[in-house]
């Protein structure tokens, strides 16, 4: 018996040796690739440093500069308007197309891959053809529209340019998400909100958002995220401008540290976007009894 045991022991050993084994490789990735450039960089915030002379602490300075700065909170006020705008709307329409499609048009199956093929396609490509899209001369969105916009050189439609690219990538994804979540509701619910006499905008507004309420939270929150750390489309499409109408705060983070040296101002404006995204998502997260039905701790 105690034979018995103590091979089932052994064995048991060998599996946790086995397992830790297995992580220690994901493990050492997260430490040397996000846990140490995370310290090394809130370090960072404190110094002045161009990458060849020596660092040089300054204390609080660079922060100092940040906050006094008026083009800091331009920027600043280019991605909350950013982040707010594709947060709303990359919601919204999402939920109204996955709403449409969950009730088995003819087709669907077609618009579903139609909708989530930006999602997978390279940036670079979507930069490119949303740029044809929006030339002021020959763009496909001046023609439809019967309108003359300079959409990306004019400081007041840049940034509502990005922001419909980005709505628009970001469909597809959005409604899989809300797709997935509609097909797990009953259908019994929405069988006895017809008996009830529910209209369709009755039954989507009384039964459907307060069921899909936990994957709306979950959207909201993922998108905002995302929305705040956007660099790749101002990149490829504005470089910042014009007039800095479109510089938001990871641009600027890239501006500082690989265009201008200045290590220690990149560093402690990333903490300042690292503070208002974990205080946006603790909001948030805090709100959920409110905004998520049935929700308990």
């Amino acid at each position: 018996m105690n034979r018995i045991k103590r091979l089932i022991q052994g064995i048991s050993n060998n599996q946790k040796a086995a397992g830790l084994v297995f992580i220690l490789p994901a493990v050492l990735g997260i430490f040397i690739f996000i846990v140490i450039p995370v310290i090394c960089s809130f370090g960072l915030s404190f110094v002045k440093w161009d990458l060849l002379n020596p660092v040089k602490f300054v204390g609080l300075q660079n922060y100092r500069e940040i906050f006094t700065e008026p083009l800091f909170f331009k920027i600043l006020l280019n991605t909350v308007v950013f982040a707010g705008a594709t947060s709303i709307f990359g919601v919204i329409i999402p939920l109204v197309l996955a709403a449409i499609l969950n009730t088995k048009i003819r087709g669907s199956e077609f618009y579903k891959t139609v909708y989530f093929l930006p999602f997978i396609t390279p940036m670079i490509v979507i930069g490119i053809v949303w740029e044809w899209i929006f030339d002021p001369n020959i763009g496909l969105m001046n023609k439809v529209l019967h309108l003359h916009i300079n959409w990306l050189y004019d400081p007041h439609w840049a940034l509502p340019a990005l922001i419909i690219v980005s709505v628009w990538k970001l469909i597809g994804y959005n409604m899989i998400i809300f797709l997935s979540s509609l097909s797990a509701i009953s259908d019994s619910m929405f069988e006895a909100a017809k008996i009830d006499g529910a209209n369709p905008v009755q039954t989507f507004r009384y039964v459907t958002i307060p069921l899909l309420s936990p994957s709306i939270f979950f959207v909201v929150i993922i998108t905002a995220i995302n929305s705040f750390q956007i660099f790749d489309l101002i990149y490829l499409m504005t470089q910042g401008g014009p007039l800095d109408s479109t510089n938001v705060l990871v641009y600027a983070i890239y501006k500082n540290a690989f265009e201008y040296f200045n290590v220690g101002r990149a560093s402690a404006i990333a903490y300042v976007l690292f503070v208002i995204i974990l205080v946006l998502t603790i909001a948030q997260w805090n709100l959920r009894k409110k905004l998520v039905y049935n929700e308990i701790d």
